[in-house]
């Protein structure tokens, strides 16, 4: 009997309960092929161990290597309309939504965040591309605006970091709207005499490049990323004529003046920290001279003032006869 409970009866339960192997233990690498372990790839944020190909990497993943110790504040964003054009082709665009939200976790395909980042205040607007391809309809716009008045008030630096397919059809025109609309929050950025530095990842596509993309004071790309308007079949198809290979990628818009830098993922983080420090110390200098300036100014005016008053009532009064 004790053979039968101790030995046959969990070979049974072992053939029944037999746990399935994750899907996602292993992920093969788009450039090279090679399949990568989840927690090897994830420990190396995401790049191939063997031809160093970036691939996607989730926005909490992105935001927790960036700011100092993975801390940082996750800001509200103002609610938008869910379906404002009650669009609908092989499904509802309430339904997208909807499986979007259940998918990520998220109300929208935007997440700004701010915190430190080596010794100085930043704001980080980020999209996510598992949120309908990232694609850019009203709430992504709100978000911006968001992004934009955080970093004015805390007289911050704005990063934002595009991933997405471009505007979001299910919302027509209000939905290219978000373009001028991000392009006035970039510049109240610039207004204020704050650096604006955008992230470019692989894609950066449509109306996002057409707009607040390629604003940016400074241009950093991660390698290999595809950064354009429209694709490739389409432009030869317009103009009738062969596109040079890679004409997209980050190194080809690097050598031909679009992008600034391109910068592998593990030195993102000190890349910005050093561009911080060169262009927000002297920034610091300014506000602090000028707060000086102003309380001295203060302080002179507050002097003069009682100075006057002490002379007027030293001052003999003539005397007046009627």
């Amino acid at each position: 009997m004790n053979w039968i409970s101790n030995f046959v009866r969990p070979k049974i339960q072992a053939l029944v309960n037999k746990k399935d192997v994750p899907d996602n233990m292993w992920q093969k690498c788009p450039s090279c092929d090679a399949m990568l372990f989840y927690r090897d790839l994830k420990k190396n944020l995401n790049v191939c161990e063997n031809c160093e190909h970036h691939l996607k990497i989730s926005v909490i993943d992105r935001l927790d290597t960036m700011f100092n110790d993975g801390n940082y504040d996750i800001a509200d964003l103002p609610k938008s309309a869910t379906d404002p054009l009650k669009f609908k082709d092989r499904k509802r665009y309430a339904d997208r939504i909807k499986e979007s939200r259940n998918k990520t976790g998220r109300n929208d395909a935007m997440v700004v965040a701010h915190g430190k980042i080596g010794d100085h205040k930043a704001v980080v607007a980020a999209f996510d591309f598992a949120f309908m391809g990232g694609s850019m309809g009203a709430a992504v716009g709100d978000g911006i605006l968001t992004a934009a008045r955080i970093a004015v008030l805390e007289q911050a630096p704005l990063i934002i970091i595009p991933a997405s397919g471009g505007a979001r059809m299910q919302e027509g025109a209000l939905s290219l709207m978000q373009m001028p609309r991000t392009t006035i929050a970039v510049e109240q950025v610039k207004e204020a005499g704050l650096p604006y530095i955008v992230l470019l990842t692989d894609p950066t596509t449509g109306g996002v490049s057409a707009s607040f993309a390629m604003l940016g004071d400074i241009h950093i790309a991660e390698p290999g990323a595809q950064i354009g308007f429209a694709g490739r079949r389409v432009i030869e198809e317009t103009i009738r004529e062969q596109l040079p290979e890679g004409f997209q990628t980050a190194e080809y818009l690097q050598e031909h003046g679009m992008v600034d830098m391109v910068v592998s993922r593990h030195k993102l983080r000190g890349t910005f920290i050093s561009l911080f420090d060169l262009l927000m110390t002297p920034f610091k200098h300014e506000t602090q001279k000028a707060i000086e300036d102003k309380s001295t100014g203060s302080k002179k005016s507050k002097s003069k003032a009682k100075a006057k008053a002490k002379t007027a009532e030293e001052k003999p009064q003539a005397d007046v006869t009627l």
